[in-house]
């Protein structure tokens, strides 16, 4: 049961001081006192003594006193962006790399992101249609065709497909298209809706 309850609590985004001493395995005015002498850092609850840690600097602490952030790792997701541009790669470093809840990889062909799917089983691919050795319906189809790849979403990314095109791409089984040049933020926005990320 406990183990149940930390994984739902290593999902979350602001921790109340006893949530982060239950993922730290301490007491929870160890944490009032870290909080309070500026150790973890955080904010209070404007109106109230309530206290709120973040979750980028609770695993910042966490690792900063040695406390493993297994929990926090598992609850992970691995995105793969495939674009052989790599201006559009440097775009979703700069959009996604630095977010904790997501472990970004990048390939630049159909070939080396065959390779990577099966070695890390994304949780979200991000395809360019038109790479330099295979379309992506094909890595569409093909990912669909693997059982153990069932979980992953695909999102297509291109600038010069038609309807026809598109309408086969979701056929083919992507779970969604984007047209080039995106909007960042929408883009995100979709990311983070796909994995399953709350607001």
């Amino acid at each position: 049961m406990g183990e149940s309850n930390g994984s739902e609590l290593t999902s979350k985004q602001v921790f109340t001081t006893g949530e982060a001493a239950t993922v730290c395995k301490v007491s929870q005015q160890t944490i009032i006192r870290c909080f309070d002498s500026g150790r973890l850092n955080g904010f209070r609850v404007p109106g109230s003594r309530f206290r709120r840690i973040p979750r980028e600097e609770l695993i910042r602490f966490m690792r900063a006193n040695d406390i493993p952030t297994d929990e926090f790792e598992s609850t992970r997701k691995t995105v793969l962006v495939v674009d052989d541009d790599p201006q559009i790669l440097e775009v979703f470093r700069e959009l996604i790399g630095g977010d904790e809840r997501i472990d970004l990889k990048t390939a630049s062909t159909g070939y080396d992101a065959g390779i990577l799917t099966e070695q890390v089983r994304p949780d979200l691919m991000i395809l360019d249609y038109m790479l330099p050795d295979i379309n992506g319906n094909v890595v569409c189809n093909t990912v669909r065709s693997n059982d153990d790849l069932g979980q992953m979403k695909i999102v297509i990314v291109s600038g010069v497909v038609n309807q026809e095109e598109v309408d086969g791409l979701l056929r083919a089984g992507a779970d969604e298209f984007i047209k080039k040049p995106f909007n960042a933020e929408q883009l995100l926005d979709r990311i983070e809706t796909l994995l399953g990320f709350e607001g």
